[in-house]
């Protein structure tokens, strides 16, 4: 049983060989949807796995290649609901040997606007890998998503511009000469308590980082662990009513997962760790099984 799986967003691209629910072979472009045209995508996938194509080919894609701009839009699905929808949107391809699905994201009006592409289907492959998990998984990343399980259907989800908030402030601020390629713990532990407690403050805190930097010299590493620190910890705050009392499992890139890990657990959450790579592959599986 050989099918591609496909996890296609913004910036990247990445391919999986399948033989039922395991990998065999994984490639990555840097081909995302935000660098192609509408009749770009069939010819990046096909020259990504041109070799993998012998004859009939089944290909489940989850993430921005279902959006508005993408390939084929697959419309959102309203939460309450399972993480699946079984109304995947269907591309035409002038390979008639491909027979491509594309996985709908999940959308909520209530109680605020909030839409996800590409996350529902780490929910499903995490809910795949842990039957009958209850809690709060928490999918740090660019835009990172706090969605709310239970009895196997995401009941609501928020979701937080930290990391892009993080790029643009360290990249395209008066900061970008101060921030660093590390992260120094201690600091981003202390900036962590001090935006939980006071998080009016973070624009003023950000400035003291290049202020100190000018005239007490402080070290680049220092101020990545601030900067970081006060931006998750001002997200930590704001999404307590989610993660309060529940049970947490973070599922994200392994860096960015040991922050959070790091952060919450310093307010005493119960904290688990799920694998991203994992997630999305089950997620895919589950979708190839009730598509084919």
């Amino acid at each position: 049983m050989t099918w591609i799986a496909v996890d296609w967003g913004t910036s990247n691209l990445r391919a999986w060989r399948m033989e039922g629910p395991s990998a065999v072979d994984h490639r990555t472009s840097n081909a995302g949807m935000g660098s192609l045209t509408h009749d770009g995508f069939e010819p990046a996938l096909v020259d990504l796995i041109s070799d993998w194509i012998d004859g009939p080919t089944q290909i489940v894609a989850c993430g921005m290649v279902g959006s508005r701009q993408g390939w084929a839009e697959a419309a959102y699905s309203p939460v309450p609901c399972v993480p699946l929808s079984t109304n995947l949107a269907q591309p035409n391809c002038q390979d008639h040997n491909l027979t491509v699905r594309i996985i709908p994201g999940l959308s909520q009006t209530k109680p605020h606007f909030d839409v996800m592409r590409g996350e529902e289907t780490q929910v499903a492959g995490f809910l795949a890998m842990n039957p009958d998990w209850d809690g709060v998984l928490c999918l740090p990343g660019t835009h990172t998503k706090w969605v709310h399980v239970s009895a196997g259907e995401v009941v609501s989800f928020q979701t937080y511009m930290t990391g892009e908030t993080y790029a643009a402030v360290s990249g395209h601020t008066v900061l970008k000469h101060s921030i660093g390629d590390g992260l120094d713990g201690a600091a981003f532990d202390t900036a962590v308590d001090e935006a939980m407690s006071r998080p009016e403050r973070n624009a003023q805190r950000m400035f003291g980082i290049r202020a100190e930097m000018l005239l007490a010299g402080l070290n680049a590493d220092v101020a990545a662990g601030r900067l970081s620190g006060l931006l998750i910890g001002a997200e930590i705050a704001g999404a307590r009513p989610y993660w309060l009392g529940q049970n947490v499992a973070i599922v994200g890139d392994q860096k960015l997962t040991a922050l959070y890990e790091r952060a919450l657990k310093a307010q005493g959450a119960f904290v688990s760790i799920g694998d991203v790579t994992g997630a999305t592959l089950a997620g895919l599986w589950s979708a190839y099984q009730k598509e084919f």
